[in-house]
């Protein structure tokens, strides 16, 4: 049974409402429900004063509005959290063989990722994100090797395009296309006297001092990992709390907006030019990249976030494990 805490008044239309979604709950995740009526303290009156209900489900804390989708998710993850608990403890009753009563240094480092799997996860996406706006700055002290070091390896994993990049220490941010329709910047072969068609030269223009230099990685990919820090950072302020989107809404809101943008201008361009030609905008690219990056990392860190959890529980039942048998 999954104990869940229900903090409402009287009166209260929205507790009702979430005690008959709980209801129709109960026959896929058995629980028991706790009702606490605020009214009747002074000290929860005052911390949760208009926003009940206010419902506490294992770790989780789901405040109003709670929709029955917010309760089936928490609740399903409550219960496979359960679940896993229960083998381990399971299996914590078993005798281990000799040979696996001992810590190894596989352990060591098993235990230590485990631990750290959420900031590391964010320091690592963090510097990605970094290096590429290391380049033009190297590129403006004069220290073009290391600058084109960045370029090169970043070219492996990016188009670098000119035309779909932002700029730095020059006259403008972006130079887009111009059939993009940008207004207020100068297109890209007006400013820079590279033809649009030139793609090649395009991906190997890095800037100069008058038009500054490019970043190594594309509009939309600059997004894409800024809104993954963006959500790394928050999903660490409130203490990795946040249970993972459904996958549709993922697909929803994450990749069909850049599907749409990114395929439509994709067909609508040579080699293939299915479609009445179409270039989109720096801000597109970026909206879209950032809806991509943010709801990838909102469906995939509360998944991280369980797998290291159980991988914890399971090295400590085999540390608690080795350090009775070493007491005997």
């Amino acid at each position: 049974m999954i104990p869940i805490k229900v903090y409402t008044r009287q009166d209260c239309h929205l507790c009702e409402e979430v005690l008959e979604s709980l209801k129709s709950l109960e026959k896929d995740y058995p629980h028991v429900v706790e009702l606490i009526d605020i009214d009747s303290n002074r000290s929860l009156r005052s911390k949760f004063g208009e926003q009940v209900p206010v419902v506490i489900v294992g770790p989780y804390t789901m405040k109003a509005p709670i929709t029955p989708e917010d309760l089936r998710i928490t609740l399903g993850a409550v219960a496979i959290g359960m679940e896993q608990d229960k083998a381990i403890k399971e299996s914590v009753s078993r005798p281990l063989p000799p040979h696996l009563l001992k810590w190894t240094k596989s352990d060591s480092i098993f235990y230590w990722l485990s631990r750290h799997l959420i900031g590391m996860v964010n320091f690592i996406v963090f510097v990605y994100l970094a290096l590429p706006f290391l380049a033009p700055v190297l590129m403006s002290v004069g220290a073009r090797t290391p600058a084109r070091v960045i370029y090169g390896l970043y070219g492996f994993a990016c188009h670098q395009l000119a035309f779909r990049s932002w700029f730095v220490f020059g006259e403008q941010p972006a130079y887009p296309r111009s059939e993009a329709g940008v207004e207020g910047l100068i297109p890209f072969e007006q400013a820079i006297g590279i033809p649009d068609e030139d793609i090649l030269a395009a991906r190997t223009f890095t800037g100069n001092e008058e038009v500054g230099f490019k970043i190594a990685l594309c509009q939309r990919d600059v997004a894409i990992y800024a809104a993954i820090v963006g959500f790394g950072l928050l999903y660490t302020l409130t203490k990795r709390k946040l249970p993972a989107i459904p996958w549709y809404l993922w697909i929803l809101f994450g990749l069909v907006p850049i599907g749409i943008d990114g395929v439509s201008q994709l067909l609508s361009q040579p080699p293939w030019s299915f479609l009445s030609y179409r270039e989109s905008t720096p801000l597109l690219r970026t909206l879209t990249g950032a809806m991509f990056g943010f709801f990838t990392a909102w469906f995939g860190f509360p998944i991280m976030e369980q797998s290291r959890k159980e991988n914890l529980k399971i090295l400590d039942a085999k540390l608690s494990r080795i350090r009775d048998a070493e007491k005997k």
